[in-house]
């Protein structure tokens, strides 16, 4: 990318920056904005199902029986 393009991408994370800081830390949009930590438990769970979903589908589609080279 050129240099106009890393600094107008810097601009705008200062602002965006400044803004979540000042403008709308006090604003919750919905309730679960205002839950401690709602986004590290949501994450986590997200990813504990992730994992579980895809063992789940490792075990039904890609594990093969023990027995399935021998004829």
């Amino acid at each position: 990318m050129k240099n106009w393009h890393w600094t107008i991408l810097g601009i705008l994370l200062i602002a965006s920056l400044i803004l979540e800081f000042t403008y709308l830390a006090d604003y919750d949009s919905h309730w679960w904005n205002s839950v401690p930590a709602f986004y590290a438990l949501w994450g986590g769970l997200g990813c504990a199902a992730l994992i579980f979903v895809s063992k789940g589908l490792g075990k039904f589609f890609i594990l093969s029986e023990e027995d399935y080279y021998d004829a």
